[in-house]
């Protein structure tokens, strides 16, 4: 590619300020490295750890400069390959995950390491492709790590709860969760509740209600794992509605969640609050495409916005309230 060709983006060049900060800017294409793939970016979506990284939550990793361009979700084609690269050429539809470190998402075109880079069906559009990689891999990370769950529904049914089932991570989470073994009772707002029913929710509570703040199953189930995508919610309403073994899988952790599992590990507690970090694996994001591919899962759509009007998802994301994903439309 000319060294000349420019390219939009929108970047941020400290920590703070919310979407005030994002800056509309024009850079040079990057250039990928022997294992990366150039990507002529279609979509991306927001997540709640892009906003994390702006406010200096993981200071001092991440960013590792500035300015820095935000968004790690990648759904777009191969538009050059590494001298390395052997399984992707031009031309390719592909979604990928983008670096934490170097993020890239809000351009037209970003780069991707190639093993974190997966063909992209023709069933999946480039939105259903955006929304995926982190959220679902989110979902599917609880889902892997709670003991008993598979997807080939042998084994016991196992009682699971998800909260905030309407966002983003949430609303895989159900859909996942009711391709395996699991019996799922969900929350989220009265206006959703109709939404998370139809992904295929067993139970569903207003997170208002006097259940809801409680976290009580209508049917009374102890809970084998929460899949817990929302906030404000203290380790002892989690408790009592445990099984014995119960794990509380907390998506967005602070760093008193890890205190707290490091109390529970070192009393030997069989009731968890785990902190989740989640480590993209090709083979994975590979496995829910799939799904997608087979009319399995898909991507519950907030809102489209184009690159130009980038602070406006990104404050739609920070108000906290939006049904699914956010994505951004870069072509």
């Amino acid at each position: 590619m000319a060294k000349n060709t420019m390219m939009r983006a929108v970047q941020y060049n400290t920590y703070g300020g919310g979407a005030a900060a994002l800056k509309h800017v024009e850079l040079q294409v990057p250039s990928p490295k022997q294992d990366e793939v150039l990507l002529k970016m279609e979509a991306t979506s927001i997540n709640p750890f892009d906003l994390r990284i702006q406010k200096g939550i993981v200071w001092p990793f991440l960013p590792r400069k500035f300015p820095h361009i935000p968004g790690i979700d990648a759904a777009g084609e191969v538009f050059e390959v590494g001298s390395g690269v052997k399984n992707f050429k031009a031309g390719d539809k592909v979604v990928a995950v983008l670096s934490n470190i170097c993020g890239g998402g809000l351009a037209e075109f970003a780069v991707a390491k190639e093993n974190l880079t997966v063909s992209r069906p023709p069933e999946a559009t480039a939105f259903q492709g955006a929304a995926l990689p982190i959220a679902g891999l989110a979902a599917h990370e609880c889902l892997l790590r709670t003991p008993g769950f598979n997807y080939e529904k042998t084994g016991r049914q196992l009682n699971l709860l998800i909260t905030a089932a309407s966002g983003g991570v949430g609303q895989y989470a159900v859909q996942l969760a009711k391709l395996g073994n699991a019996h799922v009772t969900a929350t989220c707002g009265a206006r959703n509740l109709d939404l998370v029913k139809s992904l295929g929710a067993d139970e569903v509570i207003d997170y208002k209600t006097p259940d809801g703040a409680a976290l009580k199953s209508p049917s009374g189930p102890k809970y084998d794992a929460v899949i817990h995508c929302a906030t404000g919610f203290p380790w002892s309403t989690f408790k009592p509605n445990l099984s014995t073994n119960g794990k509380v899988f907390d998506i967005t952790p602070t760093p008193s969640v890890f205190m707290t599992n490091a109390f529970q590990k070192l009393t030997f507690s069989k009731k968890q609050l785990v902190p989740l970090l989640v480590t993209p694996k090709k083979e994975k994001l590979d496995f829910l495409l799939n799904f997608v591919k087979q009319g399995k899962i898909k991507a519950v759509v907030d809102s489209i916005h184009p690159l130009s009007e980038a602070e406006e998802a990104w404050a739609k994301s920070i108000d906290g309230h939006a049904t699914g994903k956010i994505i951004v439309e870069l072509n």
